[in-house]
């Protein structure tokens, strides 16, 4: 393993019933890097992200955080050690408040800090500040996806991932949204960006992995893959 690498997957193996999803994937993230894997519906994506977060067993392979096995280790043991999933489709509870929901990010983690990071949360979102009192479930999508990533925030990552955060946005909320997520990045934080928005996410990325059939089939710097031509036929129809 990499001195710097804070997660290590390697050859991991993990489906549901008889089926494989994840066939042999390697991927590897530094400290302080935001590596982007993108992939189509049914590429493995959302599975990559369940085993991460303990949610599902991996069949094969090994998962290292922080030099530590994941392989076993329950979802609570995860987030207490720092990695953070933000899921796709925010799930937010709609019959809490902004706050309400905010405090239940910091339950796992960050409980001791949960003033400063709720203060850091709203500046920023400035918007989630406006709207403190206010039920998520009357929040507009991209309102309840700046929640999502802010209760994720109250648990002070070490790592986190970010599933499909642009899903079901409008065009100029996703700029907003990228623009947000490049400064998440810019201050340090460690992102593994799951998309399949590919010119957006290689646009902010350090490093991207494509995702096919459960399978890697690209790997290298964001720059560099936006020109491969494999990528520009499958993904930009170039």
């Amino acid at each position: 393993m990499s001195d710097a690498a804070l997660l290590e997957v390697e050859g991991l193996v993990a489906g549901y019933g008889a089926a494989d999803v994840l066939q042999g994937i390697d991927v590897a993230v530094a400290a302080g890097e935001m590596v982007a894997v993108l992939g189509s519906n049914g590429a493995g994506k959302t599975t990559l992200n369940n085993v991460l977060s303990g949610i599902l067993r991996p069949r094969a392979g090994s998962i290292r955080f922080d030099g530590h096995l994941l392989g076993r280790a329950a979802p609570a043991e995860i987030v207490e050690r720092g990695l953070v999933h933000v899921p796709e489709g925010r799930r937010i509870f709609p019959d809490l408040s902004v706050e309400e929901n905010l405090v239940l990010g910091s339950y796992r983690r960050g409980k001791a800090n949960r003033a400063r990071n709720r203060e850091r949360v709203m500046s920023i979102f400035p918007r989630l500040a406006e709207r403190c009192r206010q039920r998520a479930g009357t929040l507009s999508g991209g309102e309840q996806q700046m929640l999502a990533i802010g209760r994720g925030l109250m648990a002070e990552p070490r790592f986190l991932i970010l599933d499909e955060p642009s899903l079901g946005l409008s065009p100029l909320l996703v700029e907003e949204m990228f623009t947000l997520i490049q400064r998440l990045g810019g201050e340090g934080l460690t992102i593994l960006l799951v998309e399949q928005n590919v010119v957006q996410s290689l646009a902010i990325a350090a490093h991207a992995h494509v995702l096919e059939n459960g399978r890697v089939v690209l790997s290298g710097k964001g720059e560099e893959l936006m020109g491969d031509p494999r990528l520009q036929k499958t993904y930009l129809g170039m």
